[in-house]
């Protein structure tokens, strides 16, 4: 990967409705340079999917939420059993496994404090093997982007 493929990089993460005309002028290259280049990085996985990025509270869900989470049993299996199960959450925009005392944490997006309720009851209790989780409402957002710096 090259300076020209790092600008189109960016360029595609600012705005990737820009046409490949107009990315082909910004980097200084042919339409037809400027097309193969992003079907390489397609292609080569570097760009894995290109998506729309909603506005949250727009979307009716404004409330966004942390959880901390131990598990009472450890290990990969169990780890990954647990994420699993998070994962299939439609609330649940984010799932980690984790080093240090905290074993998962999860990022949220929900409507209000119905939805994080129930999905407390079907995460967090009855043989879901956690010991304990802790809740963080995010009350302002400073900065948040899907960009990967180059």
């Amino acid at each position: 990967m090259d300076q020209i493929d790092r600008k189109l990089l960016d360029l595609l993460q600012q705005d990737a409705s820009r046409t490949n005309a107009d990315l082909a002028e910004e980097v200084g290259l042919s339409p037809s340079s400027c097309l193969r280049r992003i079907r390489r990085l397609k292609s080569t996985g570097v760009i894995e999917r290109v998506v729309a990025i909603l506005n949250p509270a727009k979307a009716g869900k404004g409330l966004r939420a942390i959880v901390t989470v131990e598990l009472e049993r450890h290990g990969e299996q169990h780890t990954r059993r647990f994420l699993d199960l998070a994962t299939r959450e439609r609330a649940v925009i984010q799932a980690c496994s984790v080093s240090g005392e905290t074993d998962a944490v999860l990022m949220l997006r929900l409507a209000d404090m119905d939805e994080f309720d129930a999905l407390c009851e079907r995460l967090f209790r009855d043989r879901t093997n956690v010991a304990r989780y802790y809740t963080m409402f995010v009350i302002r957002t400073a900065k948040e982007t899907t960009a990967i710096p180059f």
